[in-house]
Formats: C-alpha cells, sequence, structure tokens
C-alpha cells in the first residue's frame, strides 16, 4: 500500500533508520526513567518511529493522525495499531489520558509551535516531552535572554520546563528533505514552576512585550500596567533582556 506526501500537512518523512531507532529508544528511555505507561504519539506518519515503539512492553500507546491515507497505510502495516490511532487534528483532540502521559514524535513542522502550547494546558499531566522540530524552534524553545531566538516560546515552556536540546537531524535524514536542519528536544516539567498572577495574565504579557520587541517595555506594555509601575526604571529594558522569573513577577504588578 502506497502514500503520497501532502505539503500542506508540513509532512517530511523520516527514513534514516538509525535515527529512527536513536529517537526512539530515547523515548523509551524517558518512559522508564520516569515510570509513565501512557504515550502519545504526534504525526506518526508512515510509522517510521512508531514501528520501533509498538512492541515496546507495558506501554499504553496511543497515536494522533490527521491524514486519512496515513491513518489507512498504518492500519494496514501494523494492524495492531488499530484501536491506539487517534484520527484528528491533534490540535483539537481532548486529552488522551486520566494519568501522567509522555507526548514524542517528529512534530508536523507548520503547527510545531502550537503543539506545545495545546501541551501546555495539559502541563501538570505531562511530564516529559521528546519532539524533533525545524532546529530553528528547537533552538527558540531552548534560547535564553539576551539572545535574539528569545522569544514568546522560550518564556512561555521555560517556565513550565527544563528543556535540553538533544541533537542535530539533518535534511538528508528524510524524504523529502526539508531545506533546513532539525533538531531533537527533550522537555521535562520542573519540580518547582515559576509563581504567575495568572497563567492569563502570564500569556498576555509575553505575548505583548515580545510582539513589540524592539520597543521599550515601558512601550510594549503600557496598557497592562497603571501609569505610577510603568514609572519603574525596569521598563527601560527590553522584552528579550527579561527572564522568565523577571515575567513571572511582573504578573503581580499588572492591571
Amino acid at each position: 500500500m502506497q502514500y503520497t506526501l501532502k505539503k500542506s500537512l508540513g509532512q517530511h518523512f523520516l527514513k534514516d533508520e538509525n535515527m529512527c531507532r536513536k529517537i526512539s529508544d530515547d523515548i523509551v528511555a524517558a518512559l522508564h526513567h520516569y515510570s509513565i505507561k501512557n504515550l502519545l504519539e504526534v504525526g506518526p506518519g508512515a510509522g517510521a518511529i512508531t514501528k520501533y515503539l509498538l512492541p515496546t512492553p507495558a506501554i499504553n500507546f496511543k497515536v494522533v493522525e490527521l491524514d486519512a491515507e496515513k491513518v489507512a497505510y498504518l492500519q494496514n502495516t501494523y494492524p495492531t495499531i488499530t484501536e491506539k490511532i487517534i484520527h484528528q487534528n491533534f490540535l483539537e483532540i481532548d486529552k488522551p489520558f486520566d494519568e501522567l502521559f509522555m507526548v514524542a514524535g517528529n512534530f508536523p513542522y507548520n503547527i510545531s509551535s502550537q503543539i506545545l502550547f495545546k501541551i501546555l494546558t495539559w502541563k501538570t499531566d505531562v511530564p516529559i516531552i521528546i519532539g524533533m522540530f525545524q532546529k530553528e524552534v528547537a533552538q527558540r524553545v531552548a534560547a535564553k535572554p539576551n539572545n535574539k531566538s528569545y522569544g514568546i516560546l522560550s518564556v512561555l515552556i521555560q517556565a513550565y520546563y527544563d528543556v535540553t536540546y538533544l541533537y542535530d537531524v539533518p535534511p538528508t535524514c528524510f524524504n523529502p528533505p526539508p531545506k533546513v536542519m532539525s533538531g531533537v528536544i527533550k522537555l521535562t516539567l520542573k519540580n518547582t514552576s515559576v509563581v504567575v498572577k495568572s497563567d492569563n495574565n502570564f500569556i498576555q504579557l509575553v505575548k505583548a512585550a515580545f510582539n513589540q520587541r524592539r520597543k521599550m517595555l515601558r512601550n510594549a506594555v503600557k496598557h497592562l500596567f497603571d501609569e505610577v509601575t510603568l514609572q519603574d526604571s525596569f521598563f527601560n529594558k527590553r522584552a528579550e533582556q527579561l527572564s522568565v522569573a523577571d515575567f513571572a513577577a511582573l504578573t503581580f504588578k499588572m492591571k
């Protein structure tokens, strides 16, 4: 049974078996290390990583795949996966497990940031994530302050997760080869996340600050604070100069 590539879904299929094994080994090792039995793979495609995960004992395994053609291919090629497939857009699914679970996979590049934001809404139930992204996106997730890659994604993820950049994945590992390098990162839920006034305040502040990142903070976020608070010299800084903890502390001064 054959399948076609759909650029509209951001599909680049892993073909390098050594890399497929490497990623699946890292996923299984993380499951064992954190004693997690529930695993959600995002975007299994033609099963490059999936085929190595399926035989793993004592794992409650589900996959999310939007493409009907790939669903049919997976069911035909790996019959044991039939009951494990969630045939939906990841961004629209309900939380797939009632207990702790891990999220992993070769995330569709065109929605990879939104996937992470969606996982953040489940953060207390997802202690570990291993995902492949465009390297530029992976670097944004892992970036530290005073770095041009540091932005909304960096702050919102690092408020709750420790980020480890694991390794590069070159274009030659894929069919078709993407025009960019890819990277695999691991996100581990922090034992103690930053304290914020509310998640909504935190998100609103971070987005406002970085949406006008070249401006002084005072001008970028002036609608969120009263005039007296804005006189603080702290607001002379730019967004990329603030740490995650700085943003969290500022939420308590918001209107």
